[in-house]
């Protein structure tokens, strides 16, 4: 059973494509799953986050600072300047254009864990990364989404971070304190906890795109263009600016990975409280299609090359 679960979460990037091609086609099947449905889910999969954390994961900060600092100084600093510039430079509608900066403004996704894992990289390194940037979010997600995209709209920091807040640390926290007071019932639950998130993120996603599904056929090629282009540089530039700092393929191949890979559906839940336009959050869905695909296609070449 357990070989199973882990074979069907291993392939998120296919359920993720597979429901946001249905959901263009037949959005009625995932529409359903919307409102508050997205806001429990979201706060579902950092809940699962959650219970694969412990004290000493936190611990390990203070063991390997440098390269924890540089994956959280990469991720606030490549992926909102790319969401911009690919933005400006593609000339996206306004929506879509702030939708683009807010998802490049989330913290790593917690599928960068597994990839990383399927990728050989440093597991142990890419979880404390991820967890440093998703508390970090706290505040870095509403500051800077309102420095790139305040002049094309008004973006409520204070009514962001709040959001953020409580669909992040809030059930992150809990998971964490579950794992210390109830190991048992965690361990008990944790095998399937990461296919739950995965069929999560592909509802979230899907739900999306199925909402907004004539204007996504609409503009797909100047969106599927500027959220691949967001997602290719965060992978690019998150690998060579390991390699400038002189770290090793393995640390080189983990900050890549959690660069490249955002929480889309952080974005989702914050364009849809907090953008009057439903075009926001489109971004953000396609985000998480497009950063599993590209994270899953390296983690194989990254393999590949180690067996040679």
């Amino acid at each position: 059973m357990a070989r199973i679960l882990a074979l069907l979460t291993n392939a998120f990037p296919v359920w993720v494509v597979l429901g946001g091609v249905w959901a263009l086609f037949q959005p009625e099947v995932f529409t359903w799953f919307s409102g508050p449905w997205i806001v429990w889910g979201l706060a579902v999969i950092m809940l699962g986050m959650g219970v694969t954390l412990t004290v000493e994961d936190f611990k390990r900060v203070l063991v390997m600072p440098r390269p924890v600092a540089l994956g959280f100084g990469a991720q606030f600093l490549i992926m909102p300047f790319l969401g911009w510039a690919v933005g400006r430079a593609l000339q996206l509608d306004t929506p879509l254009a702030v939708g683009l900066i807010l998802v490049s403004c989330c913290p790593g996704g917690t599928a960068s864990n597994v990839v990383a894992y399927l990728a050989r990289a440093n597991v142990a390194l890419s979880v404390v990364m991820t967890m440093c940037s998703t508390f970090g979010a706290v505040f870095m997600t509403p500051l800077l989404t309102r420095y790139y995209a305040g002049t094309m709209v008004h973006v409520d920091a204070w009514g962001l971070f709040l959001s953020t807040f409580k669909v992040v640390v809030a059930p992150v926290v809990l998971g964490v304190a579950l794992n210390r007071l109830a190991p048992r019932a965690v361990k008990w639950a944790l095998p399937a906890a990461p296919l739950l998130s995965v069929i999560t993120i592909m509802l979230i996603c899907a739900s999306i795109i199925g909402q907004s599904s004539a204007s996504v056929r609409a503009c797909a090629g100047s969106l599927l263009l500027a959220v691949g282009l967001l997602h290719i540089g965060g992978f690019a530039l998150g690998y060579l600016s390991a390699r400038l700092f002189r770290y090793d393929r393995i640390i080189a191949r983990t900050v890549s990975i959690e660069v490249g890979m955002q929480n889309s559906g952080l974005g989702v839940v914050l364009a849809r409280g907090h953008f009057a336009d439903p075009l926001t959050a489109v971004p953000c869905a396609i985000s998480s299609v497009f950063h599993s695909v590209i994270g899953s296609v390296l983690a194989g070449w990254w393999r590949l090359i180690d067996r040679k």
